[in-house]
């Protein structure tokens, strides 16, 4: 058993995917009509065939409800392993990116939280 798949709640696909690729760095690697919504995946440009993230529209009034909910309370949707903090904060802080939380060492790790503009907040971090 692995991991291949993980998802997201996002407001809006296409806002989500411009976002996830554009200013994160992500690739989009499905993009498949589904009826309303999409199919919609992205990965990470170094491992284009690692685990892929679905950002799954929020469509249903559980998930709508859910993603609300810990976004109110500061919990992060997800987490992504980046190589240094500080420097991908500075990167996306250019970019417009709003932080929720700045680079904060935490044990063993320094992470810091940010705004994915599509009703998530999404944890960076880095072993320390």
């Amino acid at each position: 058993m692995r991991i291949s798949l993980a998802s997201v709640f996002v407001d809006d696909q296409e806002k989500a995917q411009k976002f996830y690729t554009e200013i994160l760095g992500f690739v989009t690697k499905m993009d498949i009509p589904m009826g309303g919504a999409k199919w919609l995946t992205v990965v990470s440009p170094e491992e284009p065939d690692g685990v892929q993230l679905l950002l799954e529209p929020n469509g249903n009034p559980a998930a709508s409800t859910y993603q609300k909910v810990i976004f109110e309370q500061n919990i992060p949707a997800t987490a992504f392993e980046v190589s240094d903090v500080n420097k991908e904060y500075e990167r996306l802080t250019q970019l417009g990116v709003v932080f929720k939380t700045p680079p904060t060492e935490a044990g063993n790790v320094i992470l810091a939280v940010l705004n994915d503009t599509c009703g998530n907040l999404i944890q960076i971090y880095q072993m320390a």
